[in-house]
């Protein structure tokens, strides 16, 4: 077969490309489109005239949500930078008694909701809990006659967000370590510069921008959440939401409080960016294998401890809190009760889950194969979601959809005399549809990072034979990525399983999650029924986490290679 007869029988093929092409290329940005709608309802709202409820905030609440707010963002940003820096640079640079095992461990503490550490931690911190129960009785003291800190405070969600939030950090910086070259440590050590003085002066600046994005991530949840300020009492933003639209039933207002919200995460985002400004940072050496400083005596004991601090308080400590409760007492209502909740749970989970891979799958292959402006502005817009807060979501979504439930009701009711009730609101759909404006921007990132690992070359010969992109993306490209794929189904799995703001509000009538149930009998102080629910869902986290950490594992089989120095004390 001559050159000029496979390029006359594949032009069909190709200009059916460039026409398919085109689809998704448009489907790419529809989807952008309605993952846009809550953010625009939102913004849309602020100016609206309400029904004076605004003002009663302004007056009295708002300085005190604003104030909150403030602290918490001041806060966790201090437990976050300073655990997941300190950890990484251990684990990563020095060899210490069981630094391959926290290498991954580390990581477990993303499996615990930090509304469910407040459950545990406040069962075993409160009055009549085993901590207190036990210093009295040492000591012989009464009620009053002694101060033990308050875990139901701005302190106590500082502490509770930061434990189970730093790993952003750490997975980020030392991915960051990973990539510094050795050379540059070893420079600075013909310098007279000890791990101290290598760690603050040359690895720290060069791992800033990984410092900067992982914070920003934990900030972003930080924001978002509801399930720990609401059960510690501290007024923030979110409860200030849901108290607007559920006690107060003042959907502007809510939607007042939303903008503001948004303002905030803005305001996170813009400063991110300001920090790195215009540096950047470059590794030019080829060798890239860390050096490891051997710690021996005294350094290698602060650092064994400095790892166990944050695994054990945000993730083996509650865990082990959860699982007694959960065996001597545990939830009332096991049984059928229970697996109701858990297929609700998961029959939530797994939907989602499918129709963001789906999702995520059209518009990363629109860019690969539609490369151009459009596209790329809509996948970035797309990925922004992560940083929109569940209560946002949940306010944008309910204004407009309750809205056209009620118009589609009307209409039948005027034209066929039958109601169709809440086709929407009074289903699973609006509420997969808040998940996926939530967390499509994960299910996105690990869909482009697996795509963009296959050599185009690939889409060349399928089409060279007479493939479409369709054919090509199941025949090809699906077996190649099918790992992307798992992990990024799995990732946004667990993320449905522990969300509770948009599933709190938006959830159908008797229609409760493990997540709801968990967050309703802590509110009703029966935190013993409520472990049940949270060991479930802390042990559904789990998979995606174990699954991460056996990828560390073989990725880092190669440290027997690297170079070891051992300890020098740091230099006066």
């Amino acid at each position: 077969m001559s050159i000029s007869t496979i390029a006359t029988s594949s032009w069909p093929a190709l200009s059916s490309a460039l026409r398919r092409g085109s689809v998704l290329t448009i489907s790419s940005t529809l989807i952008t489109v309605l993952l846009a709608v809550p953010v625009v309802v939102v913004l849309a709202n602020i100016f609206q005239p309400g029904e004076g409820t605004w003002a009663h905030l302004a007056g009295t609440v708002l300085p005190e949500y604003v104030a909150n707010t403030l602290w918490l963002l001041a806060g966790v940003s201090v437990m976050v930078i300073f655990g997941g820096v300190a950890t990484a640079w251990l684990v990563t640079m020095c060899r210490f008694p069981g630094q391959r095992l926290f290498e991954w461990t580390l990581i477990l503490p993303l499996a615990m909701p930090a509304y469910i550490m407040a459950y545990a931690y406040t069962d075993f911190l409160q009055f009549t809990g085993p901590v207190q129960t036990w210093l009295r009785g040492l000591t012989g003291w009464q009620a009053r006659e002694y101060w033990f800190p308050e875990i139901r405070s701005v302190g106590g969600a500082i502490v509770m967000l930061g434990l189970v939030l730093y790993p952003y950090v750490y997975l980020l910086v030392r991915a960051a370590f990973l990539e510094q070259s050795v050379g540059i440590i070893e420079v600075g050590r013909s310098l007279g510069h000890g791990p101290w003085r290598s760690f603050f002066r040359i690895a720290l600046p060069l791992a800033r921008p990984a410092i900067a994005a992982g914070t920003t991530l934990a900030l972003m949840e930080t924001l978002a959440d509801f399930g720990t300020v609401s059960y510690f009492a501290v007024p923030t933003f979110t409860t200030g939401i849901y108290r607007a639209w559920l006690s107060l039933g003042d959907r502007v207002a809510a939607a007042q409080l939303s903008a503001m919200l948004l303002g905030f995460v803005v305001a996170v985002l813009l400063i991110e960016r300001m920090s790195r400004g215009r540096a950047r940072f470059h590794s030019t050496s080829g060798r890239k294998h860390p050096v490891r400083y051997q710690l021996r005596g005294a350094p290698a004991v602060i650092a064994v401890l400095i790892c166990c601090v944050p695994l054990v308080l945000g993730f083996a400590l509650p865990s082990g809190l959860l699982l007694h409760m959960a065996l001597t007492e545990g939830d009332a209502q096991f049984g059928a009760r229970f697996v109701a909740l858990t297929l609700n749970s998961f029959t939530l989970a797994s939907v989602t889950a499918l129709a963001g891979v789906m999702l995520a799958l059209v518009m990363a292959y629109a860019l690969r194969l539609r490369p151009g402006p459009l596209t790329r502005a809509a996948n970035r817009l797309a990925g922004l979601g992560y940083a929109i807060p569940g209560a946002v979501i949940a306010i944008g979504i309910l204004v407009p959809v309750a809205r056209l439930d009620n118009a589609v009701d009307a209409w039948m009711r005027a034209h066929f005399d039958v109601s169709t009730g809440l086709l929407l609101t009074g289903s699973i759909t609006a509420l997969v549809y808040a998940y996926l404006v939530r967390f499509l921007a994960v299910a996105l990132q690990t869909v482009e990072a697996g795509l963009t690992k296959i050599t185009p070359s690939m889409d060349e010969a399928s089409r060279s034979l007479g493939v479409g992109p369709f054919g090509t993306l199941i025949k090809v490209h699906g077996p190649m990525m099918r790992g992307s794929l798992l992990t990024a189904a799995l990732l946004v799995f667990v993320d449905v399983m522990k969300e509770l703001p948009a599933t709190f509000v938006m959830r159908p009538f008797n229609f409760d999650t493990l997540a709801v149930q968990a967050y309703n009998l802590a509110a009703d102080e029966r935190l013993a029924e409520a472990s049940t629910s949270a060991l479930a869902i802390v042990a559904v986290s789990l998979v995606p986490l174990i699954v991460l950490s056996r990828r560390i594992a073989r990725r880092r089989a190669e440290a027997d290679r690297r170079v070891e120095i051992p300890w020098q004390p740091p230099q006066v």
